[in-house]
């Protein structure tokens, strides 16, 4: 092992989020899909809503308005997402708090998704902004897939309501959360030849109030679920040809710029996958690797990043199936071996650029999952370890870390002395000695930033590192 030199964390050419969490299945927890994939994501999208004037709030609409002739999943009086527990008179001790935590400490930003009633008062949009001032660079999709008629915001006001009050949430959370960005997500073009996108003159105002442009767009979906089962001749789902699905998306991008008098503002789509219930788990995984080819392909680049729907599903719209026995056990369906290879292409993959050399004790900045700077360590393997671990004494032991190695990630909590990377080689070994990099960034071990470290503490988070980890390899057994 040599000098330590410095790191930056970028962003990659395309990102990749991850929903963890909705209507259709419960959250889960970091660790378990940090273990399972391999590495962090750029963030993670967690899906609510805030109905503080309806009658049964603040409980979930399913278990408030529960009934037995449900025709469709969002027959209820507002959402069925998980209820938003901040906002005037909440608290930042429960959800979707407890959970934001946990994403910042594992190196990721949160995307929250967050439906509102858009008669609730300005003080009410004042209390939500103001709750994301300790979690760093959030991004906030309010009334998402607002040109549909599906959620409650849609039945209760109309089209020209529901873009006046985005914009009115926009110049509030501007003005009350610097941290934080706002996306606007509609049903965007439903055809490629489309002159215009559906109700983009009622939304142009929107999309020039936004930071972030976004669609969401279902190669394949079964929007009966969970009422109905998908078999031949049914009229509760449909499946569309992967590249149809890519220049719709791509004109949605288009017209943006035109809404937005030629700015171009990031576009993600915010909900991306093909509903294994329409398609079997095969032509799941083939159409999805398919669309991501065409995003690598495509010379014009035009999308920031997207968001796999969803980790852990009750349908099969997951990398893994929930099981019916056990909330808390995941069924891994062959997305996730094509998702796993698709997130491991330097594409969809943050860029790490190594710096000069530098003695300790050094301050690492973590910004977010695009902008960090922290250590790398240079490391000389001859051949693949057999046992290759990292030793964490004193303080060093009490940070909060990730740390990558052979491109994969791994997590040290606080407290935690020992880390394994030998994981790192199970699926990559070494064919040859290799110079590599053991990096390593320090986000909030709270999932919070700290008030107390300057003018730009809402964005970015400090820690001083005074000493590096032990690094043990061996390249034989003990014995």
């Amino acid at each position: 092992m040599s000098e330590v030199r410095k790191i930056h964390l970028g962003p990659a050419p395309c990102a990749v989020d991850l929903g963890d969490g909705s209507e259709r299945g419960e959250y889960v927890n970091q660790d378990y899909i940090l273990e399972r994939l391999g590495r962090p994501h750029r963030a993670i999208n967690l899906m609510y809503c805030y109905y503080p004037l309806d009658k049964g709030w603040p409980q979930r609409a399913s278990k408030a308005h529960a009934h037995d002739n449900l025709t469709d999943v969002w027959d209820y009086p507002y959402d069925d997402y998980f209820p938003y527990g901040g906002g005037i008179g909440g608290s930042l001790a429960g959800e979707p708090f407890t959970f934001m935590r946990d994403v910042r400490r594992h190196g990721q930003d949160v995307c929250l998704t967050l439906t509102i009633d858009p008669f609730v008062d300005d003080e009410h949009i004042v209390a939500i902004a103001k709750d994301m001032a300790k979690f760093g660079r959030v991004t906030l999709r309010i009334n998402h897939e607002a040109t549909g008629n599906w959620f409650s915001f849609n039945k209760r006001a109309s089209y020209e309501q529901v873009a006046a009050f985005f914009v009115r949430c926009c110049e509030i959370i501007h003005r009350e959360a610097k941290n934080c960005q706002v996306v606007l997500c509609l049903d965007g073009c439903k055809d490629a030849s489309e002159e215009k996108m559906l109700m983009e003159d009622i939304f142009t105002e929107a999309a020039k109030a936004a930071d972030i442009v976004s669609v969401d767009r279902y190669m394949a979906l079964h929007w009966g679920w969970p009422v109905d089962i998908a078999e031949p001749g049914g009229t509760t789902f449909s499946r569309s040809k992967v590249t149809d699905i890519y220049e719709m998306a791509k004109k949605s991008y288009q017209r943006y710029i035109v809404m937005n008098d030629g700015v171009i503002k990031p576009m993600v789509m915010s909900e991306l996958n093909a509903d294994g219930d329409v398609t079997g788990p095969y032509d799941q995984a083939d159409m999805f690797y398919e669309f991501c080819e065409l995003l690598k392909n495509d010379s014009q680049r035009w999308l920031s990043g997207f968001t796999m729907y969803q980790f852990r599903d009750r349908g099969r719209l997951g990398l893994e199936i929930e099981s019916p026995n056990n909330p808390e056990v995941g069924i891994e369906q062959p997305l996730m071996a094509t998702y796993k290879k698709i997130i491991s292409d330097e594409f969809f993959s943050p860029v790490q650029t190594e710096g000069e050399s530098v003695a300790l004790p050094q301050t690492l900045r973590w910004g977010g999952a695009e902008d960090a700077d922290g250590l790398a360590i240079p490391l000389h393997l001859t051949s693949t370890p057999v046992f290759f671990e990292a030793y964490f004494d004193g303080e060093l032991a009490e940070e909060n870390l990730m740390l990558c190695v052979n491109n994969r990630w791994f997590y040290k909590a606080p407290g935690v002395t020992c880390v394994d990377l030998s994981g790192a080689f199970f699926n990559a070994p070494l064919l040859a000695p290799t110079d590599m990099l053991l990096t390593i960034y320090a986000p909030p071990a709270t999932g919070e930033n700290d008030p107390s470290q300057g003018e730009d503490w809402q964005i970015n988070y400090y820690r001083t590192i005074s000493s590096l980890p032990r690094i043990r390899i061996h390249y034989k057994p003990i014995l």
